[in-house]
């Protein structure tokens, strides 16, 4: 009986697949309010009875595929420090940092999202996971008593979404291990007394 039920659950996660990659395909060239249950299906090349056993709206497997995206955001974001009573920056490898694995996971969620208006709840809720998760996760996030925490938390959560565009706009030139990497070498290179040599167009320009 148990490995029967196991097959029907992993029918049902096939058949919810398909639609959702369906769905994500068609909206790379159509308006979501254009596309009918109809397209979905003859895309996914299934029939309407499989769309109405799991959803009664297209709305609805909509709104289940970008709570996907949010959990498994939130998952790969929880990874460095999930089975760790200390998180310590410094002890940070590139290794545990998976959001970029996540992010390359759902490459075409993410091309809809930030090239393109489609998409714009799940373009909020991104930003909001991203600058909580943080607040939430961390007894004491902030480097020091002077710094405001949703601050702090909002200025990280759009400098990782700023690398995440980057990467998207640039057609994923680089590999998630790369990202990851560069993510690391920026949180644990910042210098507090650097000094910056101001570049020779900009004194030009300045002069002009």
């Amino acid at each position: 009986m148990a490995n029967h039920n196991r097959g029907i659950d992993r029918r049902i996660r096939k058949s919810k697949k398909t639609l959702k990659t369906s769905l994500i395909s068609l909206m790379q060239s159509k308006d979501f309010r254009e596309i009918s249950i109809t397209d979905i299906v003859e895309h996914a090349d299934l029939n309407r009875g499989t769309f109405y056993k799991h959803y009664q709206y297209k709305e609805e497997l909509l709104e289940e595929m970008m709570e996907d995206v949010i959990a498994d955001l939130i998952l790969s974001y929880r990874e460095p420090y999930k089975h760790v009573d200390v998180f310590t920056i410094n002890e940070l490898t590139a290794s545990v940092i998976k959001i970029f694995e996540h992010v390359a996971a759902h490459a075409d969620i993410y091309t809809l999202v930030l090239k393109s208006n489609a998409l714009p709840t799940l373009h909020d809720r991104i930003c909001e996971e991203l600058k909580k998760l943080p607040l939430e996760d961390l007894e004491d996030y902030r480097p020091n008593t002077k710094i405001n925490k949703a601050l702090a938390s909002s200025y990280q959560a759009y400098a990782i979404l700023g690398m995440i565009i980057e990467w998207v706009n640039t057609g994923f030139t680089y590999s998630a291990d790369y990202m990851a990497e560069q993510l690391l070498e920026i949180i644990t290179n910042r210098p507090v007394d650097a000094v910056y040599k101001i570049s020779k167009t900009f004194k030009e320009d300045a002069l002009e």
